[in-house]
């Protein structure tokens, strides 16, 4: 780092505070405020955090990341015609960018690399070339998206508040992952204001336009860099919508009547979807998933055999969805409670083995006291929670398949993380008894 990171870093954080404390009031309520500094403080620690890392130990694209956004800034330097062109660029190569352009590993208008440069290059132009800044810019995108997500989760169930707060803010792989200059931060963002806008738009019905602008805006951001992420989330992020609007019909005879048209209207809408998010990327055609899965699997065992022996392996792939479907079971064991602790290599692993281990023990002790049958009907008759864990295990599948490496399958599964551990946390609520003291002798009763 160098000595502008020192001399600037305390002064936009000092701004950034002193803007957190002003809008706090309006973007909270008297149950989640004291969770919004604490949380956004944490973003911020987890982007300087993991710039430290990669400055002194490890090297990668963060680094690579604001190399480049740097030629942009140096750019504007030169010539404010030329910086923006950078900015704007559909990819074509012109005598007034030329220059800077070969200096750029990832140039590109179809980049996912380079979309992410842009973003850095706003963060270099507002911290005058500064990675801190840069990083810290990052953070507070990633986390405007993640209290979108907490208040609506809070929203949605208010008695758990504050597990919420924990299951969004507080995992250790969430914040640190998920807060720095890369495209995981930039993914968690849009995920989180791609739930807010389903919520408050299609389920609420308020702000619809708002909501159709904040939905677009994600979705590009999104599938810019993991389309993945989207291919996950639409379909039960589409069953959430219907089962949410079709329980509100009152009558019974006119709920039934309705349902059948409600879902295959849902189903035209989210089968469309996935196709145009699938039409952003080839890779992502149905007849290629599979065979993408095994070539970055494969690529990422061949690294981690590089990096300490970090690679797991849950069974040959075939390069085909038959194939893919019959590993599910063991991605979504190595990708929600792996890896065990005794597989930690490194102080990174041991975090995510700690955060595996608890994911396991809350699983097993609520589906235990709960029963599983009685779980699983929970489950199906709760739109939230038909979202949470439809979404948690499809992602977990992909991400357990393809990963092949716990280092990287750390940085792939944050999506899901706050999902299925909130959907833990309100499926205990729904079904466990609490304890409520009041004046007469305490009284067992189940909440709603």
């Amino acid at each position: 780092m160098e000595l502008s990171d020192y001399l600037l870093t305390p002064i936009y954080l000092g701004v950034i505070y002193a803007i957190a404390f002003a809008i706090r009031p309006g973007v909270t309520n008297k149950y989640t405020k004291p969770y919004f500094i604490p949380a956004l403080s944490l973003k911020l620690l987890g982007a300087i955090a993991l710039g430290i890392l990669y400055h002194t130990i490890y090297a990668g694209d963060t680094n690579n990341y604001f190399h480049h956004a740097s030629i942009i800034y140096r750019a504007f330097g030169d010539s404010f015609s030329a910086g923006l062109h950078l900015l704007t660029t559909d990819g074509t190569v012109t005598p007034d960018i030329a220059r800077y352009t070969s200096q750029m590993t990832w140039f590109g208008a179809d980049s996912k690399e380079y979309f992410v440069i842009r973003v850095a290059a706003l963060g270099a132009l507002l911290g005058f070339d500064t990675y801190s800044v840069t990083a810290l810019f990052f953070a507070v995108l990633s986390f405007s998206g993640m209290w979108a997500m907490y208040m609506t989760f809070a929203k949605i169930r208010p008695q758990v508040y504050k597990e919420l707060a924990v299951a969004v803010f507080f995992l250790p792989s969430v914040f640190f992952w998920g807060s720095g200059l890369l495209k995981d931060s930039l993914c968690l963002g849009g995920l989180g204001w791609l739930f807010y806008a389903f919520y408050r738009g299609t389920i609420e019905k308020k702000n619809i336009l708002r909501c159709v602008i904040i939905g677009i805006i994600a979705v590009r951001v999104v599938a810019y860099m993991k389309v993945y992420i989207l291919l996950a989330f639409v379909p039960p992020a589409a069953l959430w919508v219907f089962n949410e609007n079709t329980a509100r019909i009152r009558s019974v005879a006119v709920r039934w009547m309705a349902r059948p048209f409600l879902l295959l209207g849902g189903s035209l809408v989210a089968i469309y979807a996935m196709g145009q998010i699938a039409a952003a990327d080839a890779r992502f055609n149905i007849d290629k998933i599979g065979a993408q899965s095994k070539l970055t699997a494969t690529y990422l065992q061949g690294v981690s055999k590089q990096e300490n022996g970090s690679g797991y392996n849950i069974g040959e792939q075939d390069g085909t969805i038959a194939g893919m479907a019959k590993l599910a079971p063991q991605a979504v064991v190595v990708a929600l409670f792996r890896p065990f602790l005794w597989e930690s290599r490194n102080p990174t692993m041991l975090l995510s083995a700690l955060e595996a281990t608890y994911f396991l023990f809350l699983t097993v002790r609520i589906f235990y006291r709960v029963g599983l049958f009685k779980a699983l009907r929970t489950i199906t008759a709760s739109p939230v929670l038909t979202l949470c864990f439809v979404f948690s295990l499809v992602f977990a599948i992909s991400v357990g398949i393809s990963s092949g490496n716990f280092g990287t399958l750390v940085r792939y599964k944050i999506p899901l993380m706050p999902f299925y551990l909130s959907g833990l946390y309100i499926l205990q609520s729904m079904t466990q008894p609490v304890v409520v003291t009041t004046r007469r002798p305490a009284v067992t009763m189940r909440r709603a």
